[in-house]
């Protein structure tokens, strides 16, 4: 899966001269969290979050007027709280790097770039999504744990027991194991009872971590 497969096309972006009161009303208008920032002549200069602006926001305890407020608001530009350096990411960057990218450095967004234009954005919410649908999240069925024996063909091992008993997977994902003998394995399983699924995987797994109907 690529980050174009799942991001945000056509994403909204400001010009760095636009106001912080400006900038938080089209967040607020468009329900994003961040926005690209853009020059005179299109590059992209910046990127501004919600949390920017609203740290540089007045307090609700200051004793300015609403009107003194918006004065100042109105003066505060995006470019003077915008982070310059902005890490960005192609369009056929896999979606597990972007997610890697975006941990590793602290960040919830990344525009996504097409040469010097900015075509797309991927976020945080983008990586739940996806991580929701590998677990299988929006299918009912029997959700399994385990860990595995580390040896070639132990996963396709398991699937072909479930499959014979008459189960369909409906995602099966793999995770570290405690140590270099063992590897985890993630199931959401249809069509199968839990007394069968667990009668099936017991004699292929060192051990059944959770089972449950979900």
């Amino acid at each position: 899966m690529l980050v174009r497969e799942r991001m945000t096309h056509n994403p909204i972006t400001i010009k760095d001269d636009t106001s912080l009161d400006d900038a938080l009303r089209i967040m607020r208008e468009n329900k994003v969290r961040r926005l690209p920032i853009l020059d005179a002549s299109g590059k992209l200069v910046g990127i501004v979050s919600e949390k920017d602006l609203l740290y540089a926001s007045p307090s609700p305890a200051t004793s300015l007027s609403v009107w003194e407020i918006h004065g100042l608001l109105s003066r505060i530009r995006v470019s003077e709280l915008m982070t310059k350096n902005v890490i960005t990411v192609c369009e056929d960057c896999p979606i597990e790097e972007a997610a890697r990218i975006m941990v590793d450095n602290k960040i919830g967004g990344l525009p996504v770039m097409r040469g010097d234009a900015v075509v797309g954005i991927i976020t945080e919410s983008d990586i739940f999504r996806v991580f929701t649908e590998l677990l299988g999240g929006a299918h009912k069925g029997i959700r399994l744990s385990a860990l595995a024996p580390y040896f070639k063909g132990s996963m396709a091992k398991i699937s072909t027991a479930i499959a014979e008993a008459g189960g369909l997977i409906v995602s099966f994902n793999i995770f570290e194991g405690e140590d270099a003998s063992n590897w985890g394995a993630n199931l959401k399983v249809a069509d199968i009872s839990e007394e069968d699924l667990l009668k099936t995987i017991k004699p292929l797994v060192l051990e059944v971590l959770d089972i449950r109907n979900t």
